[in-house]
């Protein structure tokens, strides 16, 4: 499959070559948002002098420490289960202008429209991986909200360096690897269920 190397601002023509199944590793500003995130960038609609148009979102609560200088580093920062935000990415992509959706274990329909209506892509990140992800995403620029919300909710803003790699799982035509994942698992439900029970 082919391998891409994005810088942000990520342009709509280099979204739009991407396919599921391609690898990718992003360079520049990727941020950090849960679902309590979310929901406060859309009720504020974003965050004064904050442009999110090109950006990798990374759904993640990385645990973060201050050095001597107090300076922020990140320790760890593997990927949160992105299907809590299934509800919240369709009104978050209508408002903001992100270009990577970066996560573990998919999203739902909702998300895969607005993905097409936006000309976005999800990608993943492996589970358990959060040293790798740490040096990938490199220096932190910012954080916000992290007194109201905390550390692992906080928007933690990263100029991250070759962050990857992250597989693209649903591409901003349509095409989502989970579907094919959950048809054979439902098809060996039924051989396993009909085995048995013969």
């Amino acid at each position: 499959m082919p391998e891409y190397h994005l810088t942000t601002p990520i342009s709509d023509d280099d979204i739009f070559k991407l396919n599921a199944g391609d690898t990718i590793y992003i360079s520049g500003i990727v941020f950090t948002a849960r679902d309590e995130a979310h929901m406060e960038l859309i009720e504020h609609k974003g965050i004064p002098g904050f442009d999110f148009t090109g950006l990798g979102l990374y759904h993640c609560g990385p645990v973060m420490k201050q050095n001597d200088c107090g300076e922020w580093c990140v320790v760890s920062a593997g990927p949160t289960t992105s299907y809590r935000m299934e509800t919240l990415e369709p009104p978050f992509l209508d408002l903001f202008g992100v270009k990577v959706i970066i996560g573990k274990g998919g999203m739902g329909p909702l998300t895969i429209e607005a993905l097409k209506k936006h000309n976005v892509v999800y990608a993943s990140f492996t589970g358990g991986a959060g040293a790798l992800a740490a040096k990938g995403l490199g220096t932190v620029k910012e954080v916000h909200y992290l007194e109201e919300l905390g550390m692992p909710e906080a928007v933690w803003v990263f100029e991250a360096v070759e962050f990857g790699p992250l597989i693209v799982t649903m591409d901003s035509k349509g095409v989502s690897l989970y579907d094919g994942v959950n048809e054979k698992a439902a098809d060996n439900v039924k051989r396993i269920v009909s085995e048995r029970y013969c």
